[in-house]
């Protein structure tokens, strides 16, 4: 797996000296991906203000990087929320660290905040075999990483698009997210589903070896049993944007945008930005209020700013998907930025 390093320049003198030589380690996707640009965001941010120096580890899986910070090996990583609901249970990539162990280490976890960034969607060249979400069966479809979150996502969204099952109906294809792009323009898969930002450069390098078409959730799938089950799945979030504002963000590139309304809908993936239980209180503060005062940044910084679905108001646990089958605590360092800034916290993502 390609990893590299990024580190941030030594700090000036700080307001605190409990901060000074503050150094976080951190994991995140690859570049290109929602992640990386709010966890290098971050990294800006965090260096301006003085609060500390992030050496982010890039092209990480993040079923690894939430292990890691749990075990108290890592300082802060984005995590999809679906993973630390598996790893308090024990299950599928968890399988091996058990139920009683998963519990602990699932309990070791804080949130400094959330965002829902990524929505999932389906493609295909123009060109190719497929010519439509009724074409899966018996194709081989890209669905996400060898194991973690994506996959379990991906596989959802060919079962709500083609009611197939990933190795019964069609085969699908995973490789480790750097190298997702030269599998989908190699000509190994006819599809692809992949939880995305927007706009995606993954889809944008895709669609540069050719056209591509992509599709939303229809309406009458994702409003079925079924569709509701995926989207309130934990970990899951609701995601809907105005075509035409989806449409915008790939102008000038070969990229055709196909819905049943006037609205894009999916599901994204509900992420949190975790850290351990035991980080310093003041730490935490420091770091949320920065990233609180950040907003504009994080907004303006990228054509994908607008549609992080960043928690930068009050939270109601709901809307994070924190306050039902998953369960996601905040740093008491992030409440007291949160509270301090004016904005209220439901009891049931306080420590």
């Amino acid at each position: 797996m390609f990893k590299k390093s990024i580190a941030g320049a030594v700090l000036a003198l700080l307001p605190a000296a409990a901060f000074a030589q503050t150094t976080l380690t951190a994991e995140t996707t690859s570049p290109g991906s929602t992640p990386h640009y709010i966890d290098t965001t971050l990294a800006a941010i965090l260096d301006a203000d003085g609060v500390a120096t992030m050496q982010i580890t890039e092209g990480a899986t993040l079923t690894n990087s939430v292990q890691a910070v749990a075990e108290g090996q890592l300082d802060m990583a984005p995590a999809p929320l679906i993973l630390p609901f598996l790893l308090s249970r024990g299950v599928g990539p968890y399988s091996g660290v058990g139920a009683e162990k998963g519990a602990e280490l699932a309990g070791n976890l804080r949130a400094l905040f959330f965002s829902a960034p990524s929505a999932q969607l389906f493609g295909h060249y123009n060109s190719g075999s497929i010519q439509g979400i009724e074409d899966i069966e018996g194709k081989r479809i890209y669905n996400g990483p060898p194991r973690g979150a994506a996959l379990t996502t991906g596989r959802a969204a060919i079962q709500l698009l083609s009611g197939l099952k990933d190795g019964e109906g069609y085969e699908g294809v995973q490789t480790p997210w750097p190298d997702t792009v030269s599998t989908i323009t190699g000509g190994a898969v006819d599809g692809w589903t992949l939880p995305e930002g927007l706009p995606s450069g993954r889809q944008i390098a895709i669609a540069a070896a050719g056209g591509t078409t992509i599709y939303d959730m229809p309406s009458d799938l994702l409003n079925s049993e079924l569709g509701q089950q995926i989207v309130n799945a934990p970990g899951n979030a609701p995601y809907s944007i105005p075509v035409d504002e989806f449409r915008a963000a790939y102008a000038g590139n070969d990229i055709t945008i196909v819905t049943d309304d006037d609205t894009f809908d999916t599901f994204a993936l509900a992420f949190a930005q975790i850290v351990p239980a035991t980080m310093d209180e003041d730490l935490a503060y420091q770091i949320t209020k920065s990233y609180l005062a950040g907003q504009e940044r994080f907004k303006t910084g990228s054509p994908r700013g607008p549609y992080l679905f960043l928690s930068f108001g009050d939270i109601d646990g709901k809307s994070q998907g924190v306050c039902g089958a998953v369960t996601m605590k905040l740093h008491p360092g992030a409440v007291r930025a949160y509270e301090e800034a004016g904005h209220s916290i439901a009891d049931c993502v306080k420590p």
